[in-house]
């Protein structure tokens, strides 16, 4: 009773939350390629995890304008601190004081554009870093926290995600029954293909077709039920350790997790990486071997239209563009370029 006549007011931290949640469309029926297509993309958040990317970041912003200017109590007085809280970060780095690399500056750019609604183009919003390879230093090296996880004592699991280059929320919920050998999945879209279906049914089916479009010689798969973005895929279980992986997914039952605990400290990002390297060199041709297959509109000497040649610090690097895609396809990405910069070594 005592509280009744008094005006509760939420912090900037928790105006914050309510925005974003209330963009937030994990699980709806509109999708993300739909949202860009009308429009209506800035307005919306399609996955909890950039959701909770976003949140984290937002709330580094609350903390800043908190302890640096103490007057302001809403958003819409925040907003004018955004540009020198970004410059900050790039001055003065994270809470630990040491540099942000570019990465996390344009992730920061991004939180606060999709807070406000500030298009990445706005000439008066902050210009963020260029972003280079070089920069990147995630899963390169020893890190801290792998001097508390043994891959010795862990061999099964780390061989696990060298073959099928699974992330760790999908190594989390990984059940028994998302192995799925070719022939299901043969028989599985022949039956789908012969009646009526719904919107989901309809990718369901994409997303069957898409795995033996793209990985026809393979015979087992990992079912991603809800990958990154809410997306469902399949990909192949390759590798000197590929039936062991097969093995311990026959000896899980349908409903049960295959693996029971996963550890904080495991680097799953570097064996994805591992992973990607695996697919790549599978299906890589000798650079010398792929046909001459365009032509140079302005000299008319034919070129390599398959041959991908890196940049900055790889420059010169040639790659199969063709072998390329099936990495980028397998590790759930649309696009070759986030495997030259990310995960292939």
């Amino acid at each position: 009773m005592g509280y009744k006549n008094k005006k509760y007011k939420k912090d900037l931290t928790q105006q914050m939350n309510d925005r974003l949640t209330m963009m937030l469309h994990s699980g709806e029926g509109t999708s993300k390629k739909e949202a860009i297509a009308n429009g209506t993309e800035r307005d919306k958040i399609f996955s909890y995890s950039t959701y909770e990317s976003y949140f984290k970041h937002c709330k580094y912003f609350s903390r800043y304008v908190r302890e640096n200017h103490p007057e302001v109590k809403s958003l819409k007085q925040a907003k004018r601190y955004v540009n020198e809280w970004l410059q900050s970060r790039v001055d003065n780095g994270g809470i630990n004081g040491k540099p942000l690399s570019a990465y996390t500056i344009t992730l920061e750019r991004e939180a606060l554009g999709k807070l406000y609604g500030i298009k990445p183009d706005d000439k008066d919003f902050f210009l963020a870093p260029r972003r280079h390879r070089a920069d990147i230093v995630r899963s390169r090296g020893d890190a801290v926290r792998d001097r508390h996880f043994s891959e010795k004592n862990n061999d099964e699991f780390v061989k696990f995600c060298k073959g099928t280059g699974c992330r760790r929320n999908i190594m989390e919920k990984l059940e028994g029954r998302d192995l799925k050998t070719r022939a299901e999945i043969d028989r599985e879209i022949a039956l789908l293909e012969t009646q009526t279906r719904t919107e989901t049914e309809e990718k369901h089916l994409n997303a069957l077709k898409d795995s033996i479009k793209q990985f026809p010689d393979q015979d087992y798969f990992i079912h991603h039920r809800k990958d990154k973005g809410g997306r469902e895929r399949y990909s192949p279980i390759i590798g000197d350790n590929k039936q062991q992986i097969v093995d311990r997914m026959k000896a899980t039952a349908p409903h049960e997790k295959v693996w029971k605990h996963v550890s904080g400290n495991a680097d799953i990002h570097g064996y994805r990486a591992d992973y990607a390297g695996a697919v790549y060199r599978l299906y890589a041709r000798p650079i010398e071997e792929i046909p001459y297959d365009r032509t140079n509109k302005g000299t008319g000497k034919k070129f390599q239209g398959d041959v991908y040649t890196c940049r900055k610090d790889k420059a010169g690097k040639k790659l199969d563009r063709a072998a390329m895609l099936k990495a980028s396809k397998a590790l759930g990405h649309n696009r070759i370029e986030v495997i030259a910069n990310n995960y292939l070594r």
